[in-house]
């Protein structure tokens, strides 16, 4: 054996050794995770989340990386205010000190909300019509027991008179895996949206009652993993409404007939990596649904919805943000309860906040560019002593955007569409400001393909 060969072998073994070493000292070893700020959330519920538990060793160079996260998974529990994660480390053994401040959880407020699918709806197409608004009770408790189990009731009367009544239990086994939610609902309207015609909604108004809606749902849902969610939905919704309706769209509920029950199975699943779900700025968000519509007595009717959105710092101060979203669904002759194309639950091109346009598919295209102008959290407490108040943040957003879409509608003379069947764009400029609670304010100018100009007007809260 020569020199060099001895002297390879050797030098193995050296970086095996000292490599050994080398990494047994950059290891930390959790020692203990106490917890202070919780007077109501319990602590195994606030553990759920984390990335780490008692015993793990981690690298101390990726346990910053570790303990972000975790901050950002106890952030979006929406259950506290403020959230802060210390550490200390001594002889390779780490402290983890995690410091919270509870939100106000019991929230009984008045609510006054709009008939109409959105403000800038009610604003440009309603004239401001103040008959059209809903008001009444909205009362929730986020954290009924502390174990981040909702209790919800809506006692709503004006323009859609509206009675709702459920209770969330995000875990209900000892593996805090498994959770359930239930509930039951009650409406009735004498106005009510009877077809779409020229992509906009028509409405029938009348003194009797058009239309009555009661239901009942049960859901079971899965968290087999931190950033994974299941869920199975069943329901039931019994829908009557008046013959004047069915006489002037027969194609309401399809076959002459002035009552349509409903069985309904959804199986959804999300991945969520987002750093915060009410305003994010980093991460990704995946969504998929399969939902079957059995009309009692009629039809089966299927759709298949996916979503994709991604997060991405561009620098310290600018954002981009982009979601694909697309729905297919059979038969192609659905109900028109049924029908959900462009329009609703913010699938839209922005440009066309006004319309609805129905159809059987479609795919959405949305992007964001986003530059961080201010954010800086305030202390209130020489005004405001309850601690649940006394900090306020506060972060402004201008925006640069552009949509693109198409939706293909098999039976465009259902509805006289114009904007069916082709391909739609729009953009503009705008203003976000996030603030208490996750409330989220939003003024935006757009314009789209065909030369329409508007500035709109939006506002979410997480409640």
């Amino acid at each position: 054996m020569n020199i060099g060969s001895i002297i390879s072998k050797i030098s193995l073994v050296l970086i095996v050794l000292f490599g050994s070493t080398l990494n047994a000292q950059n290891l930390l070893k959790i020692n203990k995770i106490e917890v202070s700020g919780n007077s109501k959330t319990k602590e195994e519920i606030i553990l759920r989340e984390l990335n780490f538990k008692t015993g793990d060793s981690l690298s101390a160079t990726e346990i910053e990386k570790y303990i972000e996260k975790s901050k950002q998974n106890l952030n979006n529990t929406n259950l506290f205010l403020t959230v802060n994660i210390l550490y200390d480390t001594n002889a390779q053994l780490t402290n983890i000190y995690i410091v919270l401040k509870e939100r106000w959880y019991l929230v009984v407020l008045p609510e006054v909300l709009l008939a109409d699918r959105s403000f800038n709806e009610w604003w440009y197409e309603r004239n401001r019509d103040l008959t059209r608004l809903t008001y009444g009770i909205n009362a929730k408790h986020f954290n009924l027991s502390g174990n981040n189990d909702q209790l919800k009731a809506k006692i709503m009367g004006g323009f859609v008179p509206y009675l709702e009544l459920s209770y969330a239990k995000p875990y209900i086994d000892k593996r805090k895996r498994i959770g359930i939610r239930a509930g039951v609902f009650y409406s009735t309207q004498r106005t009510m949206a009877y077809r779409t015609w020229n992509d906009k909604l028509d409405f029938f108004a009348s003194e009797k009652r058009m239309r009555e809606r009661k239901g009942a749902i049960f859901e079971l849902r899965l968290r087999n993993a931190l950033y994974h969610f299941h869920s199975i939905n069943l329901s039931y919704t019994n829908t009557s409404i008046a013959d004047t309706i069915n006489k002037l769209n027969p194609n309401y509920f399809g076959t002459n007939t002035s009552n349509q029950q409903v069985f309904s199975f959804t199986y959804d699943y999300r991945f969520d990596q987002r750093d915060n779900r009410q305003y994010p700025l980093n991460g990704k968000f995946i969504y998929t649904q399969f939902s079957n519509f059995f009309v009692r007595k009629d039809y089966n009717q299927t759709n298949i919805f996916g979503l994709f959105s991604y997060y991405k710092p561009l620098n310290k101060s600018i954002y981009w943000e982009t979601s694909l979203r697309a729905k297919i669904s059979t038969p192609r002759q659905q109900q028109y309860p049924l029908i959900t194309g462009l329009g609703f639950s913010n699938n839209l091109v922005r440009g066309y906040e006004l319309y609805v346009i129905d159809g059987q598919h479609y795919g959405l295209w949305r992007n964001t560019i986003k530059y961080e102008l201010f954010k800086r959290e305030f202390n209130l407490k020489k005004v405001i002593k309850l601690s649940q108040f006394s900090t306020l943040p506060l972060a402004i957003y201008p925006n640069l955007y552009f949509d693109s879409g198409y939706i293909k509608n098999y039976f465009p003379i259902y509805s006289n569409s114009k904007l069916a069947n082709k391909f739609l764009s729009g953009g503009g400029f705008g203003l976000d400001i996030v603030t208490w609670y996750n409330s989220n304010l939003r003024m935006y100018y757009s314009i789209n393909q065909m030369g329409e100009k508007k500035f709109f007007f939006g506002i979410s809260r997480d409640m």
